[in-house]
């Protein structure tokens, strides 16, 4: 027996679904606003109702079984009707004297399959169906309700599965092919590489016992594989629906799409897609959603069940060319395309925000979602920052008051929110930081303006500063979206006009967050400290830690440390000359070198005396393109005597692989502590409050994590060889000494003549 399952959401979106992408204001607000919704009528239940109820029913067709389940809002008892009740509770700006029961196909369809389930396995003759609706502008409810026979629910029901039927059979086929794949495909190189196997089992372990891992593996031994050939086997085991592998890089996704490929080419079958931003995958002349101004979004419901079954049976690969392509064919926008696509994927790669960003996540998969999953974070030592940017926001004074200037006279309500919203804010005028208690009105204010916003947006859409409100209440959401997970990690700060809502900490939010999948894998080169990231990143008391030992050679890599220099802001003018010198030294050996620092500021500073010496330097821009990243790097292959000035953490410093002779030394200026900051400090005594690390924390780790990665663009393989120069006295002491990667064996030197013997005794071995 073929076995199947889908969640009741997506079985009455992929049959019912119909009509235009209009997604105005509703696209980042409609989930927002349900949560809301469904938190202020729960609390209303008496204690006689049952909330986020599971419930799930299988159906045999020919050689298959369907298994169709969800979470129904809310059942309960009517002790008048002496009917059962399933509610289902949906959010809205509309006028609530405009519906009815016709008003929307989507909302019963939904509700009246929970109540065939619940009245199947209760063995009910008829059930009352009820649909709650919650006006957001001002937090009245409506209820409409209608009661139906089991017969009724029964046909409806059956007639949904008809509609589903020719799908799922693709999809059940589908499985048996890809399951017989994983059984038979082997790894797809003739061994592992030193500790590769070691990394794949840990992975494999992990995702057996639904658990995290956190896990620090050298450069260049083949992590990505290490991480998805398990994970793959482990779908092939039932053990897993899904497989998103998160990069904070789009080399990331490249890295991952090389190894499916591998894995592919010995017959591995795998639907995978590799998800891009809107902005990117547009082929609209302008990147605007609505029927007006899209062809692609004009009926677009209507046609892309259409174009999923036409893509489905063509290709395994859903990558860029190939959505854009069927897109085109059918007519439907690409960007909503590939996201119906991920419920139809076993394998997704994406940005860290399509799972971890409150404001753009896929929420159809992470708020409530059956499936079982597994996270694979690459290059995880970044997520820290990002998870840091993802839970924090900002909203401006300015907007208020361009606010009071735009909306119509008319709308009495949305000026008088306003113009409180202006009240509050000043109030705080003068106070830099407040606590949560302090500006509680402020966000209460805020949040009333922004459901009051909603029935202008639906009704005013030709007003002429219609999208100047827009912006404004995109920033608003956010504002508001984030003031939901204000907790102890979090700060409030107001920087004249602006009021910040600063996430410290987002290890209790990844925690919660996290339980969701069935697994995650947190994986770098450089996750030094691992406690350090574990904490910050969602880890508990059962997580796994794990370090794979470098696998390479140690004699084909010299590691070199100044303990005279200092790079401190203080005295970085003072010591330009001597570093100059050292880099001359340092690079007598012909080949490609990259120089490493902090900043731009202090990178231009010593460039401009470098290339008083040396003719053949580079330098990274501040504003590089895409485009002038590649040039950059294509320099490294068609040249031999190359010297490129580059700054730590950024696109040169992670994520490249320059192989053999592209690349034979790195030099890195600084311990590569970030710039102090007005907010770096509060960020500091956060730490020292909660874990007495606060300089470590805010400015120690993240700097080395900087200095590691940059100097692991040297070993890349098993067959390279090349140097690494540390200039700043501070490498030298704990506890930079010892946040150094553990497979270099540092020497000290202590002349100019010292270092050029140590490097010609190298290059001559």
């Amino acid at each position: 027996m073929k076995e199947l399952r889908i969640s009741v959401r997506n079985l009455i979106e992929f049959v019912k679904r119909s009509g235009d992408i209009d997604r105005g204001f509703y696209s980042n607000s409609r989930a927002m606003a349900g949560i809301y919704a469904h938190q202020k009528l729960q609390a209303l239940y008496s204690s006689s109702y049952k909330k986020e109820v599971f419930l799930s029913t299988s159906i045999r067709i020919s050689d298959f079984n369907l298994t169709v389940e969800g979470r129904a809002d809310g059942i309960g008892y009517d002790e008048k009707t002496c009917l059962y009740v399933i509610d289902e509770i949906k959010s809205t700006s509309r006028d609530l004297d405009e519906l009815d029961y016709d008003s929307n196909v989507l909302h019963w369809a939904q509700a009246k399959t929970y109540a065939y389930i619940y009245a199947k396995n209760k063995n009910l003759d008829r059930i009352n169906v009820r649909l709650s609706y919650f006006h957001l502008p001002t937090s009245q409810i409506k209820k409409i309700d209608h009661e139906f026979s089991f017969e009724e629910l029964s046909d409806f029901f059956n007639e949904l599965i008809v509609s589903y039927l020719e799908f799922s059979k693709r999809l059940t086929e589908w499985k048996e092919i890809r399951n017989e794949s994983i059984k038979t495909c082997r790894f797809p190189f003739k061994n592992y590489r030193a500790g590769q196997r070691e990394m794949a089992v840990a992975v494999y372990n992990t995702i057996s016992k639904t658990n995290k891992l956190f896990v620090q593996a050298p450069t260049g031994i083949g992590k990505s594989m290490s991480v998805i050939f398990p994970s793959i086997k482990a779908i092939g085991e039932d053990k897993l629906d899904k497989i998103f592998y998160l990069v904070s890089r789009s080399t990331g996704k490249i890295t991952a799409q090389d190894s499916l490929f591998k894995l592919m080419d010995r017959g591995l079958r795998i639907k995978y897609l590799t998800l891009t931003a809107k902005e990117k995958i547009c082929i609209n002349d302008e990147v605007k959603c609505n029927p007006k101004d899209c062809p692609f979004a004009k009926g677009h419901f209507d046609r892309v069940n259409d174009a999923i079954i036409d893509i489905f049976d063509s290709v395994d690969e859903f990558k860029r060319s190939n959505i854009e392509k069927y897109s085109r064919l059918h007519l439907v926008c690409p960007f909503e395309f590939q996201l119906d696509l991920a419920n139809f994927s076993d394998f997704i790669i994406g940005d860290y925000n399509y799972a971890f960003d409150p404001i753009v996540y896929l929420k159809r998969f992470f708020e409530g979602s059956l499936e079982s999953y597994v996270f694979l974070v690459d290059e995880a030592h970044n997520l820290v920052d990002r998870a840091r940017e993802m839970y924090s926001a900002e909203f401006k004074l300015n907007d208020l008051m361009l606010l009071d200037e735009y909306l119509p006279k008319s709308l009495k309500i949305n000026r008088a929110n306003n113009l409180k919203a202006i009240s509050e804010f000043n109030l705080l005028a003068k106070t830099r930081f407040f606590s949560y208690q302090a500006f509680a009105n402020l966000n209460e204010a805020l949040e009333k303006l922004m459901y009051s916003l909603n029935d202008y947006l639906i009704k005013y859409k030709e007003d002429e500063h219609y999208d100047e409100i827009l912006n404004i209440y995109f920033n608003l959401f956010s504002y508001n979206k984030i003031y939901q997970y204000y907790n102890k990690d979090f700060v409030s700060v107001k920087e004249e006009n602006t009021i910040k809502i600063l996430c410290l900490d987002s290890g209790d939010i990844f925690k919660d967050f996290l339980k969701n999948a069935r697994a995650s894998v947190f994986f770098s080169a450089t996750l030094e400290p691992l406690k350090y990231y574990g904490n910050l990143l969602g880890a508990d008391e059962n997580t796994y830690y794990y370090k794979i030992k470098s696998p390479f050679d140690t004699n084909k890599l010299l590691v070199l440390r100044d303990k005279k220099i200092l790079t401190t802001y203080k005295y970085r003018k003072n010591f330009v000359a001597d570093i100059v010198r050292l880099l001359k030294l340092f690079t007598e050996k012909k080949g490609n070198y990259i120089f490493f620092f902090p900043s731009y500021a202090y990178m231009e500073m010593v460039y401009e005396e470098y290339k008083k010496i040396d003719e053949k330097v580079i330098i990274q821009s501040r504003q590089m393109t895409e485009t002038d990243r590649s040039e950059f790097l294509l320099k490294f292959k068609f040249q031999e005597d190359l010297r490129a000035f580059a700054v730590m953490g950024g696109a040169f410093s992670e994520g490249i692989d320059l192989l053999g002779k592209r690349l034979i030394g790195v030099a890195i200026i600084s311990v590569g502590i970030p710039q102090i900051s007005f907010e770096r400090n509060i960020l500091k005594n956060h730490f020292q409050k909660k874990l007495k690390k606060g300089y470590d924390y805010a400015y120690i780790y993240p700097g080395m994590v900087k200095v590691n990665q940059s100097g692991g663009r040297v070993i890349r393989s098993e067959d390279d060889k090349g140097v690494v120069l540390l200039i700043d006295k501070r490498f030298s002491i704990e506890p930079y000494s010892k946040l150094l990667p553990r497979h270099w064996i540092v020497e000290d030197f202590y002349s100019d003549k010292d270092i050029k013997k140590r490097l010609g005794e190298f290059w001559e071995e």
